[in-house]
């Protein structure tokens, strides 16, 4: 039990437990794969035995600190991106779409989805 008590362990935990639902994919679970893989590194293995190094915690620890940048979005504040990226003079408005197309397809019906998948092959003019 004693890589239960890892701080990294304890870490990935939190982390994992605040990580955002991706909507778009519901399916695939981010935070699944890492849980199986912190297991395997810090938890215990598939026979029972404890698979912990402590030598790895440091390393470990270090992966948690990206995982929560990422989470708190620490480059997006850092590097904020201008107005002259978010709004090309070739289309103004395509991240705005982008945005307001991604919010929108994960409550789309089967039918609206396939409705919208022929607006791209049929072409009015």
């Amino acid at each position: 039990m004693a890589a239960h008590k890892s701080v990294a362990y304890r870490h990935f935990q939190r982390v994992l437990a605040q990580w955002p639902v991706d909507i778009l994919r519901p399916q695939v679970s981010f935070q699944v794969v890492m849980r199986r893989r912190v297991d395997k590194i810090l938890g215990h293995s598939s026979t029972g035995e404890t698979t912990y190094d402590p030598r790895k915690e440091q390393a470990q620890l270090e992966q948690v600190n990206v995982l929560y940048s990422f989470m708190e979005n620490r480059y997006a504040k850092k590097y904020p991106l201008s107005d002259r990226l978010l709004k090309p003079l070739s289309n103004p408005e395509y991240y705005e779409n982008l945005v307001k197309e991604l919010e929108e397809a994960p409550k789309r019906s089967f039918f609206a989805r396939l409705l919208n998948s022929w607006k791209g092959f049929v072409r009015w003019s």
